[in-house]
């Protein structure tokens, strides 16, 4: 039984599994649907094996029980199952067996599991997520209902209280509106509030977590972005290198190559969208401000403005900053400009 691979997925539903397990030799020797209590008791009978699980929300919590039991717990990219589902056959003992057959690739890549402490910091970014999104649903909300009686602001959330003092002001704004105004700006403000609690907390590990730290140094890396980096990324070792960093964070351009010819299209956008977007965030405030940006890094950015488009541009300085943060997690390290670095990277926070 020790060369034996267990692998499970879950429903949609999170209350049933199913099992495959196979030899040595790759030959299916059982096949079996679990509830969820019957999960432990099945794999506590079980001699120690090898325990494959698609990566999904639930997936680090049943590693890590199952990782107690003596059993070696791997995830797996659901990117890198897909090519294994077999047409036309889309069922959960069909994707146990595409999972096997994935985890037995020479090549096949797994996913760190994460700690509860990598999860509770993650859980802040994923309400601060949330809530960011609601905020602006809000905004467009109130919005869109003070233009349909002609009142409008320039474009910001800090312009909506300059959009209730229209509506207060406005003899004409019918009640009822007035009180859906109202009722959706005090839902806004709540949800601000609550962003800003949230954030208060990232921050928090963003100061206290070695490896964020030093991933602020960074122009263009804020302690939000740190944080998630740091909780996301818990073994910067299985990234071959700097170019696989940011490679699995979809920032390398799409390649369609065919008779010794190579096509560049966009990015793949790949990995986690979160950390994607706040390097791509990032680095537009750093591209808007690339005149007074003195150092190399600088240079290089207004070289490439040159050339190129502004957003081609942006996503460029986001994937090496996706190289410099997997080049300090690796060594160590705090970031160091080139040239003339701005006094705010030439310290740790």
């Amino acid at each position: 039984m020790s060369a034996t691979r267990f692998v499970y997925c879950e429903q949609t539903i999170k209350a049933v599994f199913q099992v495959h397990a196979v030899d040595g030799a790759g030959k299916a020797v059982m096949r079996r649907k679990l509830r969820r209590s019957e999960l432990i008791p099945f794999f506590e009978q079980q001699e120690a094996c090898t325990v494959v699980i698609e990566a999904c929300g639930a997936a680090h919590h049943w590693a890590r029980l199952l990782g107690g039991l003596g059993h070696e717990v791997r995830l797996i990219a659901p990117e890198a199952v897909k090519p294994f589902v077999k047409k036309g056959k889309r069922n959960d003992a069909a994707d146990a067996a595409a999972i096997c057959a994935a985890a037995s690739r020479p090549e096949a890549k797994f996913v760190p599991v994460k700690s509860l402490e990598q999860q509770g910091t993650l859980a802040l970014h994923s309400a601060r997520s949330l809530l960011v999104k609601q905020r602006t649903m809000l905004a467009n909300a109130l919005r869109s209902l003070a233009a349909e009686f002609g009142l409008t602001v320039p474009q910001g959330i800090g312009r909506l209280d300059e959009l209730r003092t229209l509506v207060e002001e406005d003899e004409t704004f019918p009640e009822p509106a007035r009180r859906v105004f109202a009722r959706l700006l005090e839902h806004c403000r709540a949800t601000a509030e609550g962003i800003e609690a949230l954030e208060a907390g990232i921050v928090a590990h963003a100061r206290r977590d070695d490896t964020a730290r030093r991933l602020a140094t960074i122009p263009g890396v804020g302690p939000i972005t740190a944080s998630l980096i740091a909780a996301t990324v818990g073994d910067i070792g299985a990234f071959e290198s700097a170019r696989h960093f940011a490679a699995r964070l979809g920032l390398v351009p799409r390649q369609r190559s065919t008779g010794g010819r190579t096509r560049l299209g966009r990015i793949t956008k790949t990995g986690n969208r979160e950390i994607r977007r706040l390097l791509v965030l990032g680095a537009t405030s750093m591209v808007y401000r690339a005149e007074h940006w003195s150092s190399a890094a600088g240079a290089w950015t207004r070289g490439l403005l040159e050339r190129r488009p502004v957003r081609l541009v942006t996503v460029a300085l986001a994937n090496k900053m996706a190289r410099i943060a997997w080049a300090l997690m690796t060594r160590k390290e705090v970031y160091r400009a080139k040239g003339r670095a701005a006094a705010a990277t030439e310290a740790v926070a």
